[in-house]
């Protein structure tokens, strides 16, 4: 029962209006500080075995203030680049209200299996997401075989990444991913079982993170007659 905390980074100047993408040098503000310094406050009492991070700036700093807001500090921020944002290719730096122009942008909406971004460096979003959830399955497995089975730990990335390993987890098509959301310091979190993840929050901006640390082993086996990877009928309490 590997547990993920999703993290999106904080704000930065170009969240929003801009397609930042890949652009070099783009750093959290005042304001995407302050969401993250928050953030970490409150996944601070939480046992994390590790914290990774997409290359980019602003993941990196959103990463390294968790890490370092830990009790005790998490030592060292892994980087893995399968984490990074969607290649956005030639729509990198552009304005969102120019690129709603182009008629890639309802394929983007409306069936974003089929879009490929445009340009040498451009990536489809499938391929985007096989990258990310491969990365995912590496890492459960990895964390799993050093801290044990019930480890948490958290990854620091973009929306559209976070999006399409979410919609993996609930089982959607790519299709219907851009159903899902994913806020600037936002917080979404599953749980991988032997058979199924589980989706237990998603785009958490707020609250308490208490319940999230797993159960000892001992407390869980056979607890209301389920398996770790049966879901309670009806909802369960």
């Amino acid at each position: 029962m590997t547990t993920l905390l999703l993290v999106r980074h904080g704000l930065t100047a170009m969240t929003g209006p801009v397609l930042a993408g890949w652009t070099p040098g783009v750093h959290l503000d005042d304001r995407g500080r302050a969401q993250v310094a928050a953030l970490a406050a409150r996944l601070a009492p939480l046992p994390l075995a590790a914290v990774v991070s997409s290359p980019l700036d602003r993941c990196a700093e959103t990463a390294r203030t968790i890490a370092a807001g830990h009790a005790p500090p998490v030592e060292k921020v892994e980087t893995d680049e399968r984490f990074g944002e969607v290649r956005y290719g030639d729509w990198t730096g552009r304005p969102l209200k120019e690129l709603a122009e182009e008629p890639l942008w309802r394929v983007v909406q409306a069936h974003p299996s089929a879009a490929r971004f445009p340009g040498e460096d451009g990536e489809s979003l499938a391929a985007a997401q096989h990258r990310a959830v491969t990365a995912v399955r590496d890492w459960n497995a990895r964390v799993a075989a050093e801290h044990g089975p019930d480890a948490l730990y958290a990854v620091c990335s973009h929306g559209d990444i976070i999006k399409s390993i979410v919609a993996d987890a609930l089982g959607l098509h790519l299709d219907q991913f851009q159903r899902i959301q994913a806020d600037p310091a936002s917080l979404t979190v599953i749980r991988y079982t032997e058979t199924r993840p589980f989706v237990v929050r998603v785009n958490d901006i707020g609250g308490d993170v208490a319940a999230l640390a797993p159960e000892p082993a001992a407390e869980r086996s056979g607890k209301d007659g389920l398996g770790s990877s049966d879901a309670p009928v009806g909802g369960g309490a």
